[in-house]
């Protein structure tokens, strides 16, 4: 005769589509896992590419230990669906409790997923806490060369992070005890000792995540937010450093989901988990991915650019400033050196750095909002200059004054020699060039 204690089992189509849940969750499962494992291949080629194996910084290897937790986590939240049939010692009334036989296999599945639950719960720090100090390890790279404040807020975010990932280990195997209380089918051991729905557990590591999110997040944007770049370029930098609040929203999610469905609780926390270290390692080598992908795109960008330039420099000549020779075919627009300090980004490894573009900006802040002049800006140029790429349009042009034919232009005065050995042509008024690119 049945318990009443006791529910009954799944009805056919209970029980089937139980089963189709859980194979398109396994599925996303190991898709998420095989994509977080590419992104941080192509993170890792690119890196190699730009300093080689003997330039690898601890950043390079910590997200390689995230992502091999990642692969134990993703294995873990298979293993609730698969084995433990997504139960553990939680969503049971003292009844239930009190009616389990010791030797059934509900009683077995439910210890199991205790236990991967905690497993998971072990294995979800580890994980995400590499990733953080990966990204700190990162931000030394990028303001080497900038004030020592910049320095100190990244050590004590290093102090930071350390810090909460003892704080959520410790919470973890001390909140409930005995420890074996974890497992613990009957009596009921509470909620502090159901590790799939633990709100001690869940809300410790939701606060200690979020708060170190945010603060890795209060590192770059600064920079970024006073920088001079493009609005567009410094918009699309804020979004890859920015993948932090995305993990916030997930993380979010996760503990209002579990939270207020205990009885599937232990599935709930399984998926969840898997969905926001997958956004975490992925936004982690975002970054760096970016650039590999933006090299590889690059000429066809280049390609593009040159044919929209030049149809707009058919249809008017424009002021320029245009340099060529010295046997390199490359041209290159020289640009006026700023009074402020810029973000350089463009995630190379010579390039990797967020510098001040005038070494001789002076210390101390800004005056009224307005910008310190560096030493030599007086020589800077005084007036926006456009770049052009076309050396056939200047080819057909009429003669200029100087020339003699034979190709020698040094009778203009229009006509400067580098110091690098290239000419240059000076079209427009009120220019003056820095001691560093030109001669006037």
């Amino acid at each position: 005769m049945d318990n009443p204690a006791i529910p009954p089992p799944p009805t056919p189509e209970q029980a089937a589509a139980m089963a189709a849940a859980a194979e398109k969750l396994n599925t996303e499962v190991w898709t998420l896992l095989a994509f977080g494992i590419l992104v941080t291949m192509l993170r890792t080629y690119a890196r190699v590419k730009a300093v080689g194996f003997k330039g690898l910084q601890p950043d390079d290897y910590l997200v390689w230990v995230a992502v091999t937790f990642y692969a134990f986590e993703s294995a873990l939240a298979y293993s609730v669906g698969e084995y433990a049939m997504g139960m553990a010692n939680n969503g049971m009334t003292d009844a239930h409790r009190a009616a389990l036989p010791v030797d059934s296999q509900e009683y077995h599945l439910r210890v199991v997923g205790s236990i991967i639950q905690l497993s998971g719960w072990s294995v979800y720090s580890v994980l995400l806490w590499s990733l953080k100090a990966s990204w700190l390890v990162f931000y030394l790279r990028l303001t080497e060369g900038l004030g020592r404040s910049y320095r100190i807020r990244i050590y004590i975010g290093f102090g930071l992070v350390l810090t909460t990932w003892l704080v959520v280990l410790l919470n973890l195997f001390l909140s409930c005890r005995p420890f074996r209380r974890y497992w613990q089918i009957n009596p009921d051991p509470g909620n502090v000792c159901q590790p799939a729905v633990s709100n001690a557990i869940i809300w410790v590591y939701w606060t200690c995540n979020v708060t170190t999110d945010l603060y890795l997040l209060s590192i770059p944007l600064p920079l970024l937010l006073s920088s001079r770049l493009q609005r567009w370029k410094k918009i699309s930098l804020m979004f890859l450093f920015s993948g932090g609040l995305l993990i916030v929203v997930f993380a979010t999610l996760r503990c209002v989901i579990i939270v207020t469905n205990p009885v599937d609780g232990a599935q709930l926390a399984g998926s969840w988990a898997v969905r926001e270290t997958f956004v975490a390692v992925v936004t982690t080598s975002l970054p760096l991915v970016f650039t590999l992908v933006k090299g590889w795109l690059g000429p066809l960008v280049t390609r593009v650019s040159t044919a929209r330039s030049s149809q707009k420099d058919s249809k008017h000549t424009p002021r320029v400033i245009a340099t060529f020779g010295g046997g390199n075919s490359s041209w290159r627009g020289r640009g006026p050196p700023t009074a402020n300090p810029i973000t350089n980004f463009t995630m190379n490894e010579s390039e990797e750095h967020i510098v001040y573009e005038m070494k001789h900006m002076p210390d101390g802040p800004l005056a009224d909002g307005v910008p310190r002049r560096p030493v030599g800006a007086e020589h800077s140029i005084q007036k926006s200059v456009q770049v052009s790429l076309d050396r056939e349009e200047r080819r057909q042009q009429a003669p200029m004054p100087g020339h003699d034919g034979s190709g020698n232009m040094a009778s203009d005065p229009r006509w400067e020699q580098t110091p690098t050995g290239h000419s240059a042509f000076i079209q427009g008024r009120n220019m003056s060039l820095s001691p560093g690119n030109y001669r006037h």
